[in-house]
């Protein structure tokens, strides 16, 4: 992946959601180092956060997020073309991962209800 198209992707959550107090986790690649990247976050108060070097359990969450992806999304047509493919994984992060997925965590509501109470909580 180029560093362009992680800025790209991380301007992209930027303008879709409340951003204060965001910690953005990656691995180590180039791509999150690159001072491109790290302007974006810093520009915007998020935290960058990094794996460590050799702990495979730093990175669990988004490996499992890309399992669930793979299986609900990648595996289940042939798609003609990267755009197409795209949107459907737009909308299965938007309309089912974000939206249906309760967790234990979160007092068992969406990540998008959690988000809904705190941003109104931190307004009021």
């Amino acid at each position: 992946m180029k560093a362009s198209l992680a800025v790209a992707a991380a301007r992209n959550a930027i303008s879709q959601r409340t951003i204060d107090g965001t910690i953005l986790h990656s691995d180590r690649g180039s791509q999150f180092r690159s001072n491109a990247f790290v302007r974006v976050l810093k520009n915007n108060g998020i935290t960058g956060s990094m794996g460590r070097v050799g702990a495979c359990g730093d990175n669990a969450a988004m490996e499992s997020f890309f399992a669930l992806l793979q299986k609900n999304v990648l595996d289940r047509q042939r798609w003609t073309t990267r755009e197409e493919l795209r949107l459907a994984m737009v909308v299965w992060i938007e309309r089912t991962y974000h939206r249906r997925r309760r967790q234990r965590r979160l007092g068992k509501l969406t990540p998008i209800e959690f988000e809904t109470i705190n941003v109104a909580l931190k307004a009021a």
